[in-house]
């Protein structure tokens, strides 16, 4: 069997009724669809769906995905403290934390990026504190450049209910915009003694 070539492993978590198994599918959808690349993407949850742990995981790569569990993942979406909690030393030393910042008050480990966002508070400008996620999902593509914005964009649209894609899209490009934002000033830094702490 060929050997899968530029594999990227996501971790996105959260607590239930964030969206999270939305966003990886959103983010799946868009790599797999509109994108020309496989994903595949695993979910899973603590015992009660809202308001407990949860997560999202997904592998994305140029050829076919030949084993879809992740190791330890290249970029960590944290949009609860518990989460991040839970799976902050999984991520690669030198991956990309995507964190709600919030709601995480993370410890910046050396050779890390990281970026953060207040998706719910932008969320809540727009009227809808629902739509955090696709906040992020914005925010996401922004940071990352995973996938083209285009690609995400359709991705959005074709995955949120039927009447709400004109608000979920401008949650996206709120996240984008901010993504922009954070993307002209440096990144949380690698020059930094590990678990030192930032203000962002």
């Amino acid at each position: 069997m060929p050997a899968e070539k530029a594999r990227t492993e996501i971790r996105i978590t959260g607590f239930g009724g964030q969206g999270v198994v939305l966003a990886g599918h959103i983010i799946g959808h868009a790599c797999a669809i509109h994108a020309d690349r496989h994903a595949t993407m695993i979910q899973s949850f603590g015992p009660e769906a809202r308001g407990s742990s949860c997560s999202a995981t997904l592998v994305v790569a140029d050829d076919e995905v030949l084993y879809p569990y992740i190791r330890r993942p290249h970029i960590l979406v944290a949009m609860s403290a518990d989460g991040y909690d839970k799976y902050r030393d999984e991520l690669l030393d030198d991956g990309l934390l995507v964190y709600e910042q919030d709601l995480v008050k993370p410890e910046f480990k050396q050779g890390q990026e990281a970026y953060g966002v207040p998706s719910t508070r932008i969320a809540e400008s727009l009227g809808r504190a629902i739509v955090q996620n696709i906040v992020m999902v914005g925010f996401f593509a922004g940071v990352s450049r995973l996938v083209p914005e285009e690609a995400m964009r359709e991705a959005v649209k074709h995955s949120v209910p039927p009447g709400t894609e004109e608000l979920n899209l401008k949650a996206f490009d709120q996240g984008l915009k901010y993504a922009a934002r954070q993307l002209a000033q440096p990144a949380v830094e690698v020059e930094r003694p590990p678990l030192a702490g930032v203000t962002t």
